[in-house]
């Protein structure tokens, strides 16, 4: 199990934290999804054998998020 911290920018409201978790914890792999609204940060745990970080990240872009 591989875990990461992203930096988000552009989060502002309880609509873009269940945007996130949703999208994010729907891909195949994910197994935990937490967004701190307050900090900008993302924290995710995945198997990296079923889903890169590059698809974690290209979903929180197509959501319309910046990773910094």
């Amino acid at each position: 199990m591989e875990k990461v911290t992203l930096n988000v920018e552009g989060m502002s409201c309880g609509h873009c934290v269940k945007a996130i978790e949703g999208s994010v914890g729907e891909l195949k792999g994910v197994s935990t999804v937490k967004v701190n609204l307050d900090s900008g940060i993302v924290d995710i745990e995945y198997k990296s054998d079923e889903v890169t970080l590059e698809t974690i990240k290209e979903t929180i872009d197509d959501q319309g998020y910046d990773i910094v």
